[in-house]
């Protein structure tokens, strides 16, 4: 008798033990279970941890709510300015309600892969191709709206949708590049033109403090000397007025001065005469004179403006023509009056003249003027 109850003890633990063994489901903690009993779903959503179902009556789904990251296979579409492009996108969502990811949708991974498809390609033909460059957040909020929409009655949310990569052909590219590059030229051109009205404004201002002390001018030559003999070069700096350069040109002889000069004299002394009156028509002293005092009052006082008005009052006394052009001074008549060459070869070229009239010879009197 004993022993019958311990062999029916026995296998009654045995057979409860086999039963809890196919009756007992683990849950984990970010899982939830669903059961479906005889093909029915039952209200009651398993908690994590160790439960039971009937075997072989009931069947237990695991769903899980952890987030699920689904990356969006490129798009390919034209944009509302169109603009040929392809948009890859990721999307984060999770289980909210288990019993309807599993009952109302077949399989609500695919789903919401295949909704977040359409919902780019629609996004990328509503939007400009500056919008999805430059303003992504306003596209990313209404891509997870339209997502978000249809996934509400599947037990599903999404957390956020982000636009990965916007590709562009190539020749899109080089066109945008090349508008970038213009308008970082242009920028800069303002800004250098900017600079150069600034800095005219500045140097206006010292033009006008030097023209009021004109020792400052002489101070900053001086400066730019030492800056220049700083390096070790062979440059020589030499300052010459321009102002003595336009005196020189005005001061030149005319061009029938210049033939009268060269022409030779056919007879004796009415050629020389006549050449002498041609080249002081064309070379005033006295006009010289007054032309270069009226020049050399023009110069501020100090070191440079002395000795060039010195220089030109010394020219226009001796009535030097000009010193530029077709040297005048070495290609004028000796005899001729007004001249540094006549003034000097006057007394020789009329002694000349006197001994060869003398010794009977051939030479005419100008040509004797035009040796001396």
């Amino acid at each position: 008798m004993i022993e019958e109850l311990v062999t029916a003890g026995a296998a009654t633990a045995s057979a409860g033990a086999l039963y809890v063994m196919a009756a007992a489901r683990v849950v984990k903690q970010y899982e939830r279970g669903v059961v479906f009993r005889l093909g029915r779903l039952l209200p009651e959503v398993r908690r994590p941890g160790l439960t039971l179902v009937v075997p072989i009556v009931d069947r237990l789904h695991k769903v899980s709510l952890q987030i699920i990251t689904l990356p969006i296979p490129a798009q390919e579409g034209i944009t509302r300015d169109n603009v040929t492009v392809r948009v890859d996108a990721v999307v984060y969502f999770k289980v909210v309600n288990p019993s309807d990811a599993l009952v109302r949708v077949e399989d609500y991974r695919f789903a919401v892969s295949q909704m977040a498809q359409t919902s780019l390609r629609s996004i990328i033909g509503k939007s400009e191709l500056d919008d999805l460059l430059s303003n992504r957040e306003k596209l990313n909020q209404g891509l997870e709206l339209m997502i978000d929409n249809p996934a509400v009655e599947w037990g599903v949310t999404i957390d956020r949708v982000e636009i990965k990569d916007v590709s562009l052909p190539e020749t899109m590219k080089r066109s945008m590049a090349r508008q970038a590059e213009a308008d970082r030229e242009r920028r800069a051109r303002v800004i250098n033109a900017d600079a150069e009205l600034q800095a005219s404004k500045k140097l206006a201002g010292a033009a006008q403090v030097m023209s009021e002390q004109p020792a400052a001018l002489q101070l900053r030559l001086l400066q730019t000397v030492v800056a220049v003999a700083a390096e070790k070069n062979s440059t020589l700096v030499l300052p010459f007025p321009v102002e003595l350069l336009r005196f020189l040109e005005r001061a030149a002889p005319l061009p029938g001065a210049q033939e009268a000069g060269a022409s030779p004299a056919s007879s004796g002394q009415g050629a020389t005469v006549a050449t002498a009156a041609s080249a002081g028509e064309a070379a005033d002293p006295e006009a010289l004179a007054a032309q270069a005092r009226e020049l050399a009052g023009e110069f501020p006082p100090g070191t440079s403006g002395d000795v060039v008005r010195q220089l030109l009052e010394g020219l226009g006394e001796k009535g030097v023509p000009g010193l530029v052009g077709e040297r005048a001074v070495s290609e004028a008549e000796p005899g001729t009056p007004g001249t540094l060459a006549g003034a000097e070869g006057e007394g020789e070229g009329e002694e000349r003249t006197d001994a060869e009239g003398a010794d009977g010879s051939g030479d005419a009197p100008g040509e004797g003027g035009m040796r001396g």
